[in-house]
């Protein structure tokens, strides 16, 4: 059968047009999927002072989402797990990660397992409906050589395990010193990601603490493509105090955030993005939180 240009023509433009609109369709199924939260340490002090007053305030911003940075004595925040459930669940907050530092107390080494305050945790945070426990610091007596460091990295791959068996995945947070330190001349980020299986431990990317540490998230996604569920969304500005950076408001400072979310969008693998503020420059800490929303709902986050 002979076909006409004319018939080859609108044959291939429906064609265009139906793959354009399947691809449409998927970066909106994709972009409905993402999570946008705040870490309840950019408002620190408020939650020392009153937490349910400030989840109340965090929540008439918009967010919808939070990760908490106070898990002591199986209590967030002076409240139970119980209790923090009902306070979240009223607000129709979720809590999808949270901060707990796994040390080197957490692991028994005679018995070869976790200690059972890591187990605690792990419990609590599945009650609370977590899909990450996120450990936000190593030890340096947990990297002092790369043997350290590839034994508990070994851990990390337990705590994936054990999380996995909740639903859950265990999760790192970076700092500086990952990107500063080096054993066996790689850097610490560098052997982690190598090591470690990101289907049961993640890296949760933090882009301002990466800065300090002189490496650009735009170059370490690129590198790593795929490999990054979740970021801290920050930013820096130049420090006249003590540090040389302190992270600002989104969109002032050096990172290119922007851009960053994108690229996190399109090839990092991303689907949750936890805002975080540590210092305000003379404002309030709230205050500053909102203008961030507001700043990634225009960026269309």
């Amino acid at each position: 059968m002979k076909t006409s240009r004319r018939s080859f023509i609108q044959n291939s433009a429906v064609l265009l047009a139906g793959t354009a609109l399947l691809s449409k369709t998927a970066w909106a199924a994709s972009k409905s999927s993402e999570i946008v939260g705040i870490q309840l340490y950019s408002v620190r002090d408020d939650m020392g002072k009153d937490p349910l007053g400030t989840l109340t305030q965090v929540a008439k911003m918009g967010y919808k989402h939070v990760e908490h940075a106070n898990y002591v004595d199986r209590k967030f925040y002076g409240y139970t797990a119980k209790e923090f459930k009902k306070v979240l669940d009223d607000l129709d907050l979720k809590m999808p990660c949270g901060h707990t530092v796994m040390g080197k107390n957490h692991w028994d080494v005679a018995k070869k397992d976790f200690t059972d305050a890591w187990k605690y945790t792990i419990d609590d945070a599945a009650y609370m409906g977590q899909k990450y426990v996120i450990s936000p610091w190593m030890d340096e007596s947990m990297r002092k050589t790369y043997d350290d460091l590839m034994v508990y990295l070994d851990v990390f791959a337990k705590c994936g395990d054990l999380c996995q068996k909740s639903g859950m995945k265990f999760g790192y947070h970076n700092h500086w010193a990952e990107f500063t330190e080096e054993l066996k001349g790689m850097k610490l980020f560098d052997i982690m990601m190598k090591t470690l299986d990101v289907n049961k431990v993640v890296m949760q990317l933090d882009i301002g603490n990466m800065y300090i540490g002189g490496a650009k998230a735009l170059d370490v996604i690129g590198k790593y493509p795929g490999k990054f569920e979740l970021i801290h969304v920050k930013d820096e500005i130049a420090s006249t105090n003590e540090e040389k950076f302190e992270s600002a408001i989104l969109g002032k400072g050096i990172i290119q955030v922007k851009e960053v979310l994108d690229i996190c969008r399109k090839t990092g693998g991303t689907k949750v993005y936890i805002v975080e503020q540590e210092a305000y420059q003379g404002r309030e800490p709230l205050a500053c939180i909102k203008e961030d929303l507001e700043i990634m709902k225009k960026w269309g986050y």
